[in-house]
């Protein structure tokens, strides 16, 4: 059985990739905006913008020639900012890629999709802070780049009931480390990577704000291991050639959560530099815990998070050099 994966070129995806070649032969289709070649070695690799107009035809005539069975779907642009100030083209790019997509696989009859979707989908709930987030919660995105992600899980939904997709969606926490040095994560877009830029530039990551409802003051979010999450994926795939799937949608993470705080100390563990940080003022619209309910994809697919915070952390200080460069700044 061949599996297709778009966006197998990038961080999430060349997990993914490198995994499921234990177990079946795979096709990537990535655009390379982000990803490199080199990540998936000499998988199979075509080069496509699935938002473009002929993308449809082009995906269709692959699943064909590769027999393909099965699709995830990783691919998405994905920078909250961005997608704020560009909301139409994340609509073009997300929704319609999704779109050209599932055309696509009505029309090759490929009937097995697994979505990347993510934990934006939720916004900012409507729950106390001391409660784990559920899937029963309701989706209230407050992004663009959310509310592209919701929008495609309806649209799963809708070709389910009207063709027979068996599609489910994992609702993506907070990503970090690297299950290989060369596979580490190449965007300086979220707290792990943006602290060791800044300590390796001599410099010290900031924290906004330290008066939340919180311990320590400091926000909280659940951070999942990118080589789990890479597992939660095959899992998710098994799981759609069941008879009975109970579930669209699964939140991977830990069910439990890190401040700030707790994570830059971590990284002053790994790294050896000493974290100093400033404090400087909130951002808006940060939530002072978002931690995952993680029992649905649990008790539905038993699956678990392995690894903690520190071999997440230590992972990705490990793949720094690889991806990065040589720090410019030694420790002192």
């Amino acid at each position: 059985m061949t599996i297709l994966v778009t966006g197998g070129a990038g961080y999430i995806g060349a997990h993914v990739v490198r995994l499921l070649r234990e177990r079946s032969d795979v096709v990537v289709v990535d655009d390379l905006s982000t990803g490199s070649v080199e990540r998936v070695s000499d998988t199979p690799l075509v080069e496509i913008d699935l938002a473009a107009d002929e993308s449809s035809a082009k995906l269709a005539s692959l699943m064909h020639e590769y027999g393909v069975k099965a699709v995830i779907h990783i691919a998405a642009r994905k920078q909250v900012g961005e997608s704020a100030e560009r909301p139409a083209w994340y609509y073009r790019q997300n929704v319609g890629g999704m779109a050209q997509l599932v055309l696509a696989m009505e029309s090759a009859g490929v009937d097995r999709l697994m979505f990347s979707s993510s934990a934006a989908t939720y916004g900012l709930p409507d729950v106390p802070a001391d409660v784990l987030l559920s899937e029963t919660v309701e989706c209230r995105p407050i992004s663009p780049y959310g509310k592209t992600k919701l929008v495609c899980e309806w649209m799963c939904s809708d070709a389910q009931a009207s063709w027979g997709l068996r599609w489910a969606g994992l609702r993506y926490f907070n990503v970090a480390g690297s299950g290989w040095p060369e596979l580490g994560d190449p965007a300086v877009l979220n707290l792990i990577p943006i602290a060791l830029r800044a300590l390796t530039n001599g410099e010290q990551p900031k924290v906004f704000g330290d008066d939340y409802d919180t311990e320590d003051g400091t926000c909280i979010r659940d951070y999942v291991h990118v080589l789990d999450l890479a597992q939660a994926h095959l899992d998710t795939l098994d799981y759609l050639g069941r008879d009975e799937r109970p579930y669209d949608v699964f939140n991977v993470g830990t069910g439990v959560g890190a401040s700030v705080s707790e994570v830059l100390e971590q990284i002053a563990v790994s790294t050896g530099y000493p974290v100093d940080p400033p404090v400087v003022a909130r951002r808006p619209g940060d939530p002072a815990k978002l931690v995952a309910d993680v029992q649905r994809i649990q008790d539905t697919l038993g699956w678990r998070s392995t690894k903690t915070l520190a071999e997440m952390v230590d992972s990705a200080w490990a793949s720094w050099v690889p991806i990065h460069g040589k720090p410019a700044v030694p420790p002192t």
